[in-house]
């Protein structure tokens, strides 16, 4: 392996480009063309709404071993015919369907006799196209609610008669029509969940994939093999082969540049581009000093000792921090970062001779937080530097083999090419580093505070075995200071929040109860070790309504 001597660094271009871009193809779904939707010709489509649990929705179909793919909602039933799905799903949403510009499908899918499962907004809008109504309830449901299974049928066969579900609503079905039956209710939903007489359309006002609707995967499971007849046939081995098979063909006899982050997904990404065409990655590490403690190092050894890739060392930090400088705006540091990474590596490749493609680790869960489609209905919640196309300009062809999984996904399949468990379970790290972990303006001082803190947090969990008991605990630099005693002495210094959550999927998470031994020897060492610091808080938010990162 050959490290490249450190670049010197200077004052970033101005550029109006944003390094989240995003995904462009308005006609069909948001899959990339080496993906796993190559794997089968058995498939349930999502239609997505605009619910930032559509993903959820796939990643529960997953379960089944049975392919999902999420497309946009405006698909004609014509191209949904074409995909030839076994089965569709309308996604939830946040609008209302009586209201003007409310995103809306094709009516015509409700006659090409595939069956149809409509979840709350998705069920609104089928029962409306079909004849029902929908109104605003006077009190908005969200929560936990108690279902009674009037007509077990087919989507709830072998299921008790009362089951628990989770409601996330302010409107709902106030009238079906006489093609629709009642199959189950709540005290407050008469129609929980619905069946046309006919036509093989379901509806349920509930949310089978949280993990709120305990049985919720049953329910869905029913859908997937009994309703709509499909087999269990998609697996993660089956997608790395095939996954490899696909690169080489792309890539051809030509170069493919990855980005290192020392992270699971670039490392998962590298182990398969290494796989398929070996001497012809080169991986390039941006250290922008905004990584975590001895962050190059470690990435150095282990590609090192896993891979033989050729790998550039790029030392950027005076350019993103002076980049960084004077800026507070979670959205606006997200953006500036992602546009120096990408002047960073244009640089970079300028010295690599036949670079063609430039890979990246973006995820399912990346592509719906960025509000993938700038014309969808899915509200936009934070930028990725590492989602969407680059620039025209820098002639790169993007490969985004990861784009159809979710992190589990990932971790399973970085076990199936050989990744050591250390690295495959190691904690999700974000694309724009310690910059939204540090609120506010990010400065040289305030990371060597937060980069001190947040070893100390990771040192303790993994002394005290929980670190793959929890999905993601870190630190957390918040722009305030207070009032505190050291010494006999009045200090008036930072604060630090500790952050952990557990999680299956990033869509959603819980905030991980740590024995509170442990939180006193956390707090103690930050005080005590890291200058600067005289309180910790820990985070008891969970997502939604927070996110995991604080920005």
């Amino acid at each position: 392996m050959s490290v490249s001597p450190a670049h010197s660094t200077g004052s970033p271009k101005s550029s109006s480009e944003s390094g989240s871009g995003s995904t462009t193809d308005a006609a069909v779904e948001s899959q990339s063309e080496i993906g796993a939707a190559a794997l089968t010709e058995q498939r349930i489509v999502v239609l997505d709404f605009g619910s930032q649990y559509a993903q959820l929705i796939a990643r529960r179909v997953r379960e089944q071993n049975v392919y999902c793919q999420i497309v946009r909602h405006d698909l004609s039933a014509d191209r949904i015919a074409e995909l030839a799905p076994k089965g569709i799903i309308l996604s939830g949403g946040p609008s209302s369907v009586y209201e003007s510009g409310a995103p809306r499908c094709d009516p015509e899918l409700f006659k090409l006799g595939i069956p149809v499962l409509g979840i709350c907004y998705g069920m609104q809008l089928a029962c409306e196209a079909l004849g029902g109504k929908v109104a605003n309830t006077t009190t908005r449901e969200y929560g936990h609610a108690q279902c009674e299974i009037v007509d077990p049928g087919s989507l709830f066969d072998a299921m008790p008669s009362q089951i628990d579900v989770w409601m996330s609503h302010g409107d709902q079905v106030s009238a079906i029509s006489e093609q629709f039956e009642v199959l189950a209710k709540t005290k407050t939903c008469p129609y929980a969940a619905i069946r046309h007489r006919e036509l093989p359309i379901y509806g349920m006002q509930f949310h089978p994939e949280v993990t709120h609707t305990p049985l919720g995967g049953q329910v869905l499971a029913n859908f997937v093999h009994g309703i709509c007849d499909c087999q269990p046939n998609w697996y993660l081995s089956d997608f790395a082969e095939v996954t490899i098979r696909q690169i080489r063909e792309t890539v051809g006899d030509r170069r493919v540049i990855c980005g290192l982050s020392g992270g699971v997904d670039s490392s998962v990404v590298a182990a398969l581009l290494y796989k398929a065409i070996g001497s012809q990655l080169t991986c390039i590490l941006i250290d922008n000093g905004l990584l975590r403690k001895n962050e190059q190092a470690l990435v150095i050894d282990e590609f090192t000792n896993h891979f033989k890739a050729d790998l550039h060392v790029v030392n950027a930090e005076d350019r993103f921090l002076a980049s960084l400088a004077g800026i507070a705006e979670p959205q606006e540091k997200r953006r500036r970062i992602g546009h120096d990474f990408i002047e960073c590596f244009k640089e970079e490749a300028k010295g690599i001779q036949n670079a063609h493609f430039l890979a990246q680790g973006t995820l399912y869960p990346d592509v719906i937080e960025s509000g993938a489609d700038p014309d969808g209905p899915a509200a936009t919640i934070k930028l990725h530097h590492n989602v969407g196309g680059l620039p025209e300009e820098l002639g790169f062809e993007l490969i985004e083999p990861l784009r159809d999984l979710f992190k589990d996904e990932v971790r399973r399949l970085g076990l199936e090419l050989g990744l050591p468990e250390k690295l495959v379970w190691r904690h999700p790290f974000p694309g724009p580093g310690l910059a939204v972990r540090c609120l506010g303006e990010v400065t040289r001082d305030k990371l060597i505070v937060l980069r001190a803190a947040d070893a100390i947090v990771i040192e303790e969990i993994e002394s005290a075995g929980l670190y793959r008991d929890t999905s993601q605990t870190f630190a957390v630099l918040l722009p305030v200071q207070s009032v505190g005693v050291m010494g006999d002495a009045r200090t008036y210094d930072n604060a630090i929040a500790v952050r952990s959550v557990n999680t299956d999927d990033f869509m959603t998470a819980d905030w991980s109860r740590l024995p509170y031994e442990l939180l006193a020897r956390i707090s103690t060492r930050i005080i005590n070790e890291v200058k600067g610091v005289n309180r910790v808080c820990y985070d008891i938010s969970s997502k939604p309504p927070a996110t995991i990162e604080w920005e």
